[in-house]
């Protein structure tokens, strides 16, 4: 029995248009699953060549979660859903987040819509006993001085995870989180393209190596699987150690 074999099995991947959320959505295709992803775009070819975005083999739709009738308003493109990933992510850098424009937006898209996405599909995660897999940030640990909204949406993800890891296992719904490091994306290239910040930041991270969508996505497909089965409410910081010191 190959316990990472999702053949047969749906997924949505919110955010699953770009970065992180595009890696996590090809690996489970690759591992069998049928794949949902959601992105701003109105269309799949709107990603063509653009942040390494890969939509080959997904089922495309589109969703802008900074806004919460959007997301009660979403007629979901599958019948059944057995895993859903909660991957959307948004940053304004050079100190925009101590304004409330800023701190809004980002509070709006990191943490308001996870709740509104996990009730949208609270019903039929429970009609499956799926799993909700939210994807928050190490920021959600430490604080990150030019990002306020940032560091405090990922942080109150982190324990929106263990609240609804608690709430929702007596429907059957098993939630929990992973929270990454440096992840090479369009969100850090702030750090990942300048060299100064490159060379200090990979001198933090013990395995000397930024994170790629395919590190998480790995961590993903075990908390999705069988093997995470008595796995509940707790978030996986994988980070390449970068948090140990």
């Amino acid at each position: 029995m190959n316990e990472l074999d999702f053949t047969g099995r749906t997924v949505l991947v919110v955010g699953g248009s770009s970065g992180i959320g595009n890696g996590i959505a090809q690996s489970f295709r690759g591992h069998g699953a049928e794949v949902h992803v959601t992105g701003t775009q109105k269309r799949a070819e709107d990603y063509a060549g653009r942040d390494g975005s890969d939509l080959g083999g997904l089922v495309y739709s589109q969703l802008d979660v900074s806004n919460p009738q959007l997301i009660v308003d979403h007629v979901p493109t599958m019948s059944r859903l057995d895993t859903l990933v909660l991957s959307q992510g948004q940053v304004v850098y050079k100190r925009g987040e101590f304004d409330r424009p800023g701190w809004d937006q980002v509070m709006a898209v990191n943490l308001n819509s996870v709740m509104h996405c996990a009730r949208r599909f609270e019903k039929m995660l429970a009609a499956s006993r799926g799993s909700l897999i939210i994807i928050s940030s190490t920021s959600g640990f430490i604080s990150n001085i030019g990002n306020p909204a940032y560091a405090a949406s990922k942080a109150g993800a982190v324990s929106l995870t263990a609240t609804l890891g608690e709430a929702w296992a007596s429907q059957g719904i098993r939630v929990n989180g992973v929270a990454p490091g440096l992840v090479e994306t369009k969100l850090t290239t702030v750090t990942t393209q300048h060299p100064q910040r490159r060379e200090q930041a990979l001198s933090s991270i013990p395995v000397k190596r930024f994170g790629t969508p395919q590190d998480i996505a790995g961590v993903v497909l075990f908390l999705a699987s069988p093997l995470a089965s008595y796995v509940v409410g707790q978030t996986i910081i994988t980070d390449g150690g970068m948090l140990l010191s």
